[in-house]
């Protein structure tokens, strides 16, 4: 931590002397925080983005114009292809060349949750976590190929501690701590339209996160990246803790990646309607790219084929394969800085913090997405939502956790009745009973029935709940 003489000489050379402007009224505690806060501050990376607010406001930044864009192709995995995907991804797990990442830094505030968001319970039954259905689904793989997938899990300095303190309580839900390797999202301070620092309390610069881009830059500051280079992995599984759906490292997803010799791969789904809000795969000037659906019209949103299909049906859900040397060279790159005005608390003169009615400040932001720009090879694989997809997002409604333990019901149910056991539905296809499965009890369809017809399985009460667990 530097002095008081060595924070003001730091800030004097970069034009953020005003960061001490209450440096007197303080306490010794508030002084040492202040002092670590501006130990934090990347000054180098600061001038980096003046420069980009400089260049928005002044329209120096303003983008050319976009070329045409189409649907990009996307491959809908099935029969002896899929077959030749599948035996493909399991040479690349039998072979411990594959590790799964976790974006884990948000809080579960927005669901009336005090914790990290990857702490919610969703299990139907018994509540667990949304980490023990990731973690368990790894460990099946573990079992099943018989070399671990490591876990990369991305926090944020608001609930890094937190996440680790629940796994180590958890004894990391079956998996070997050493394969686990927890890394935190890096933040950045927000600008004034002069570009100065601002502090939300006398003591306290605002910060926030460097958006899901800066999971690049995070994996090779944390150590991550070079240890995924040292344990020899080709491919890494990505995805978002909010979606407990997810088939975490699919062995056809995994697969074909490799087979393809892609840089990045990324896995679509068809939108529910045409105004869901998801990024649309397309291409444009030759590469293919995630457009937010914040870009789209409403006229293109709705546009139809001839045989009534949606032009730009396929949308993604940030479920990527990234190869290890591509990461690399993302990583050494850097993303695009991407600009957003905000509202954000201050500090006012008397030391009062306040919050604005209209933004006042400029965030920083890098979008994973912005990597398919560089991306040689990037195919887009389509995926069935009722099997994969079903976030956690919203305390009521839609993608909410009542409709995300309904789907994860639903799904089990389909994989019992394909077990041959009979299941109770109601006339949309939902269990009329409650329904969960331990991922490492079985992970798929076929693990299940298998479990079912061994010698001494249990025999699930169709009358009453199912819960089948691991013995472990």
């Amino acid at each position: 931590m530097p002095t008081y003489e060595e924070a003001q000489k730091i800030l004097a050379e970069n034009g953020q002397s005003h960061v001490l402007a209450f440096w007197d009224r303080l306490d010794e505690a508030g002084r040492a925080n202040l002092l670590a806060q501006v130990a934090k501050i990347d000054f180098p990376t600061v001038a980096r983005l003046r420069g980009v607010l400089a260049d928005a406001l002044s329209g120096a930044a303003a983008p050319a114009a976009a070329a045409p864009m189409e649907p990009a192709p996307v491959r809908v995995l099935e029969g002896a292809e899929r077959e030749a995907a599948f035996a493909r991804g399991e040479e690349e797990l039998r072979a411990g060349r594959v590790g799964a990442l976790v974006v884990a830094g948000g809080q579960g505030s927005r669901l009336g949750f005090d914790g990290p968001k990857g702490c919610y319970p969703v299990g139907p039954i018994t509540d667990e976590p949304l980490f023990f259905f990731h973690a368990r689904k790894l460990l099946a793989l573990k079992r099943r190929y018989g070399r671990p997938v490591p876990f990369y899990v991305m926090t944020s300095e608001t609930n890094d501690a937190a996440t680790r303190a629940f796994f180590a309580e958890h004894r990391f839900f079956g998996l070997d701590e050493r394969d686990v390797f927890f890394f935190v999202q890096g933040m950045w301070p927000a600008l004034t339209p002069e570009g100065r620092i601002i502090l939300d309390r006398p003591d306290h610069v605002f910060f926030g996160p460097d958006g899901h881009g800066g999971t690049l830059a995070a994996l090779e500051r944390s150590g991550a990246l070079a240890d995924m280079e040292a344990r020899g992995l080709s491919s890494v599984f990505y995805f978002q803790v909010d979606n407990p759906m997810v088939d975490v490292a699919d062995p056809a997803f995994v697969g074909f990646h490799a087979a393809a010799g892609a840089d990045l791969s990324v896995k679509v789904c068809a939108k529910r309607d045409p105004q869901e809000g998801l990024g649309v795969a397309v291409r444009r000037g030759g590469r293919t790219e995630i457009v937010e659906y914040t870009e789209f019209t409403d006229e293109q949103k709705s546009e139809r084929l001839p045989d009534g299909e949606l032009r730009y049906k396929y949308g993604s859900v940030a479920i990527h394969v990234f190869s290890v040397p591509f990461l690399r060279r993302e990583a050494d790159a850097g993303l695009p800085i991407h600009v957003a005005h905000k509202k954000v608390p201050v500090v006012d003169a008397s030391g009062a913090t306040t919050k604005p009615s209209a933004p006042n400040a400029y965030k920083f932001e890098k979008f994973i997405f912005d990597a398919l720009a560089d991306a040689k090879v990037c195919p887009c694989v389509a995926f069935d939502r009722e099997e994969e997809f079903s976030p956690v997002k919203n305390a009521e409604g839609a993608d909410s956790p009542a409709t995300c333990r309904a789907d994860l019901s639903r799904k089990w149910a389909r994989w019992l009745l394909a077990a041959g056991v009979p299941v109770p539905l109601d006339g949309r296809g939902y269990p009329l009973r409650r329904i969960e499965i331990d991922p490492a009890f079985a992970h798929d369809a076929a693990a299940l029935a298998g479990r079912l017809a061994a010698p001494g399985a249990p025999a699930p009460d169709p009358a009453g709940d199912i819960l089948l667990r691991d013995a472990d």
